[in-house]
């Protein structure tokens, strides 16, 4: 649950009448508000309902992500939330990249030289991360705590406790805890018109139509975030039998594809590797269902609408499971290491990966294929 707190007034009011008619003459500052989230593709989907949040409250106010090198392509795409980029060099004990201490001083100094009016941490509890955002420089700052005994509301900042359940969920408390309106829930992945392009393309030289094809998408970061890729294989031949079958991964992914590939044998269309960011948004928005890891195409399949049944190995699977249950199946098994970091299962046998069978997987990849939905 989301700490009880006020919402606060975006600026601290002026204390006098002539500091009040100054103000009122003086030409208005835009603020400047900061939000870190230095994440990948799947967690920066989960985080677009609270920038949209943030933006409804704050129409005028220039936003600037806080993010890894990557999320240009995430600024570009959904400018209507967010107007630029600062890249993250990275801090000790974060793992999503290696930390470039010698850009580290260069970063901060930037940071105060836009005098951010606010500071908004959106990237985990605060444990690592509140040090990070305080290092910024800004007037206010605004995040969780771990300790639900630090939480705090004052002219300073907000910091309310990292509440437990979904991460859209849980991200949206802190905007409420702003006072910024959060009637919004869904994901988004806006698509453009190369996008539509591209994937007509790939449609054409391929001989796909919208709504008859199921897309296999087998990688994951984590090798620990993995269902083994002969159980794909044996979901995906049970549902070749209704469908066209396509797999697609990033260009690091393809010799894991390409093992797939060999397991499901032929007919199968791989596109591991061939589509931008965007054409595999359109892809994955014309399949009849999308079958993964607990990864970012996940959250892409969220975004654009289309069902999923999503193997959950190794992550909180409540905390990253699409809100919507009626479109989207996770199915995971709960050993009691879960959730776990390990790049590899450290136990025989991986048994979060290797409890979930190919039958209850293609069972409910049939049940949800089989609803109808339009397409294009």
């Amino acid at each position: 649950m989301s700490a009880r707190v006020e919402p606060v007034t975006p600026l601290p009011l002026a204390r006098h009448p002539q500091q009040a008619a100054r103000r009122r003459a003086a030409p208005a500052r835009v603020r400047r508000i900061a939000v870190f989230r230095a994440l990948q593709l799947g967690d920066m989907l989960c985080a677009v309902p609270a920038l949209r949040a943030l933006r409804a409250g704050e129409p005028e106010a220039r936003i600037t992500l806080i993010g890894l090198p990557w999320a240009q392509e995430f600024v570009s795409r959904f400018s209507a939330l967010v107007d630029d980029l600062m890249v993250f060099p990275g801090a000790p004990g974060m793992p999503e990249q290696p930390c470039a201490e010698t850009a580290a001083g260069p970063f901060y100094a930037a940071a105060h030289a836009a005098r951010f009016d606010l500071a908004i941490q959106l990237h985990g509890s605060g444990a690592l991360t509140n040090a990070v955002v305080q290092r910024l420089g800004a007037r206010r700052m605004a995040g969780f705590c771990p300790d639900s005994t630090a939480a705090r509301c004052s002219r300073a900042g907000v910091l309310v406790p990292w509440p437990q359940g979904n991460e859209v969920e849980r991200l949206l408390a802190l905007m409420q805890a702003l006072g910024y309106p959060c009637a919004d829930r869904s994901l988004a992945f806006p698509l453009r018109p190369l996008d539509h392009a591209s994937w007509r393309l790939l449609a054409a030289e391929h001989g796909l139509v919208a709504g008859e094809y199921v897309c296999l998408h087998a990688g994951a970061r984590m090798l620990s975030r993995r269902w083994p890729v002969e159980r794909f294989a044996e979901a995906g031949r049970a549902l070749r039998r209704h469908w066209k079958v396509v797999l697609t991964g990033s260009r690091d992914e393809a010799a894991l594809v390409a093992q797939l590939a060999r397991r499901l044998g032929k007919p199968v269309v791989n596109l591991c590797g061939q589509t931008a960011l965007g054409t595999l948004a359109a892809l994955i928005r014309d399949a009849r269902l999308l079958l993964c890891n607990d990864t970012g195409a996940s959250h892409i399949a969220a975004a654009v609408g289309t069902p999923s049944v999503v193997v959950s190995c190794g992550s909180d699977s409540a905390r990253w499971a699409p809100l919507d249950t009626t479109l989207h199946r996770v199915l995971a098994d709960q050993p009691p290491c879960r959730p776990c970091m390990h790049q590899r299962c450290p136990l025989a046998g991986h048994p979060c990966a290797s409890n979930i069978s190919v039958a209850s997987v293609v069972e409910a990849a049939l049940a949800l294929a089989a609803q109808e939905r339009g397409h294009g």
